[in-house]
């Protein structure tokens, strides 16, 4: 029996974050997958877990009783204080303060640039093949009423021109100060593996497949150095092997793409 349980989509973006700090330091956890294209994370039990009906939560039983864990990140810090195993924030102040901020750059900033463009081309074209009073239904069923707005416009495709432009630019930006960053060192914000890495591969782990004008052996020599480094990884190997779409299929085109 484990005291962990995770309630998360497929391995990659905010679901993948915590997925990968649990593998990483070797805590044996029940996976409890949340469909999200079946708009599970708005279904009554899982609004039990966490009310704001969005993913991944974690839950923690120990002997004050059951701990509800939300937000990914905050998830991956908390496995790695609360848990032994291999330390995933480094030592050294400067470089737990370049970690801090390159995680704090990719939730903010860089991350709902690259959820848009997301959930344009892919999670949109997903549901919207339903029926539109079952779509209609589960919408209204969103806690959350910013999310709820997000959603309609993945289902419509309303996001701007203007809006996807931007995240273009944002992304591109990243991109580019990501390859200076391990240009520097081998990890992002580190001479070690850490939670910035954890944090930003599980958005940009396909970029070469998704935006080859951006990404490539020749325009991103240091990010295509560094995504072999982490795909080589066990532990990231054993994550995405638990997931259920073709997402997961990017993981071994990848592999082949870069190793």
């Amino acid at each position: 029996m484990t005291d962990v349980t995770l309630y998360h989509w497929e391995p990659n973006a905010n679901s993948g974050k915590p997925m990968l700090a649990l593998m990483e330091k070797g805590v044996p956890f029940a996976s409890h997958y949340i469909d999200m294209l079946q708009f599970d994370q708005h279904k009554p039990e899982y609004l039990a877990i966490n009310p704001q009906g969005t993913i991944p939560a974690m839950t923690h039983q120990g002997p004050w009783g059951s701990r509800v864990l939300t937000e990914s990140t905050a998830i991956m810090e908390y496995v790695n204080a609360a848990f032994p195993g291999p330390d995933l924030m480094p030592a050294d102040a400067q470089d737990r303060w370049r970690v801090r901020w390159w995680m704090k750059f990719m939730d903010q900033w860089l991350g709902p640039s690259f959820s848009m463009i997301g959930w344009s081309v892919f999670v949109g074209p997903r549901v919207r093949e339903r029926d539109p009073e079952e779509l209609a239904a589960a919408i209204e069923r969103i806690p959350l009423p910013e999310r709820r707005r997000a959603w309609k416009k993945a289902i419509n495709g309303d996001f701007s021109a203007e809006e996807m432009a931007e995240s273009r630019r944002r992304v591109a930006l990243g991109v580019a100060k990501l390859e200076e960053e391990l240009g520097k060192r081998d990890y992002v914000g580190s001479d070690a593996y850490s939670l910035a890495d954890i944090n930003i591969f599980n958005s940009t782990y396909s970029l070469p497949l998704s935006q080859p004008d951006l990404a490539s052996k020749d325009k991103t020599p240091n990010i295509m150095r560094w995504l072999k480094r982490v795909y080589e990884r066990e532990a990231v190997g054993k994550t995405w092997a638990m997931g259920k779409t073709d997402m997961a299929a990017r993981y071994s085109l990848m592999m082949e793409g870069i190793i």
